[in-house]
């Protein structure tokens, strides 16, 4: 087989890879000279001449006619008969250019070269793939479900490159199947071995916040900043956002009208409750709108410690408390500050531990899971709606109601 038949042979991998010839020409020489240094022991007196265009290679041997008897070297030197079967007019002492067919390297050599061809091609595209997604972190991409595992979701996307989406990095509601298209962010890159591992998220906050520049167009245009995103994927989040321009409400712009704007990144991320609030570097002001739906009554600020006294109507703390407590967590990593909640005229209520010896643990755990930790914050409440927020029966928040109100007596 001449050089030209079989460097086309190998060249079928480039249309497989998406390889330019002239890279598979610098990868071919590179192969090459590894399977010359195998046979000859050295590759330095050879010439490679590649021809990208033809998509031919040429390999010549250079070595010093010595009289017959004198080879030391044979990869070096050759005898003054050998040289002259070449070109019977050789001296001793003259170079001598020897072509070197691929097809002389003999049958386990060209299938080595050729494994080691596809090893190289691989890891040429590898790179290729890692260089391209790193400069996606952080980036929204799309893809198709390809294999769905028990830890993870495997997508494929137009170019055929696989991508992880791990079951830690979904929100807790998504379901998907084979052939649907996923939304996430590019959140990590790594070369494994030979192989790029490619990590989608969906619960990190960039996914959010890039959802906001890609449904916004005020946010995409740079006329509204997103400052800070938090979230409790799939339940809640909160996103700060401000504008330099006074005419702009950035709220307003966000939400749109009847939560037109936010509507479709709400259903994307499983109808997680998104609050929207203005920033502000009024830190009273700005963990006031934190707090929200909760009205604050007053605010005392510890600096130092990064602490946040908040003091709130009764009727208000389970809203600044929130569900499973996600609204007060939430304003304090939006904020940076550890946020405690007292109530006005707290003086004259008692906490549910002080009612161990009545009601069990478990069912005071769960009534301050929604906020409520006083018997005057439940006493305050309405018993159908303590059934809805609670996993508690009826009867057993009867009891409980029963208990507090002599307590009161």
């Amino acid at each position: 087989m001449e050089n030209i038949a079989l460097i086309e042979s190998f060249s079928s991998f480039k249309d497989d890879k998406l390889i330019d010839r002239v890279t598979l020409m610098a990868i071919l020489e590179d192969v090459f000279r590894n399977a010359l240094k195998k046979k000859f022991g050295d590759d330095d007196n050879f010439d490679i001449i590649i021809n990208p265009d033809k998509g031919d290679l040429e390999i010549w041997r250079n070595r010093i006619v010595v009289a017959d008897g004198e080879v030391e070297d044979e990869n070096q030197e050759i005898s003054l008969t050998q040289a002259r079967r070449i070109e019977p007019d050789f001296e001793v002492g003259e170079d001598v250019s020897e072509e070197v067919k691929l097809i002389d390297l003999g049958r386990r050599s060209i299938l080595a070269l050729r494994q080691n061809l596809i090893s190289k091609i691989t890891e040429h595209d590898n790179t290729n793939i890692y260089k391209h997604f790193k400069d996606l972190i952080g980036d929204i991409y799309t893809a198709e479900v390809h294999h769905i595992r028990h830890k993870a979701v495997i997508l494929l996307d137009d170019e055929g490159n696989e991508i992880i989406l791990p079951k830690e990095k979904q929100i807790p509601s998504d379901f998907f199947r084979k052939g649907d298209n996923v939304r996430g962010v590019i959140e990590n890159v790594e070369l494994k071995g030979s192989k790029t591992a490619i990590i989608m998220s969906r619960t990190a906050p960039k996914f959010l916040e890039k959802l906001f520049e890609q449904e916004i167009p005020e946010v995409f245009d740079g006329l509204i900043t997103v400052k800070n995103v938090v979230r409790i994927p799939g339940e809640k989040a909160k996103v700060a956002v401000d504008s330099y321009d006074d005419r702009i409400d950035p709220v307003g712009a966000c939400v749109g009208i009847k939560g037109s704007r936010i509507h479709g990144i709400v259903r994307e991320l499983g109808n997680e409750n998104i609050d929207v609030i203005n920033y502000t570097n009024n830190l009273n002001l700005y963990i006031t709108r934190a707090l929200s739906p909760a009205r604050v009554t007053s605010i005392k600020i510890d600096e130092e410690n990064k602490r946040a006294e908040v003091m709130l109507k009764p009727e208000e703390v389970s809203k600044a408390i929130g569900r499973g407590g996600h609204n007060i967590r939430l304003a304090g990593k939006l904020t940076g500050y550890e946020i405690d909640v007292f109530r006005e005229g707290a003086e004259e209520d008692v906490e549910l531990t002080e009612f161990s010896d009545e009601i069990e643990q478990w069912v005071i755990a769960e009534l301050a899971k929604i906020g409520l930790d006083t018997a005057k914050s439940v006493l305050d409440q309405d018993v159908a709606d303590l059934v809805k927020r609670t996993d508690l029966e009826e009867e057993t928040i009867y009891d409980v109601i029963r208990i507090l109100k002599e307590e009161f007596e």
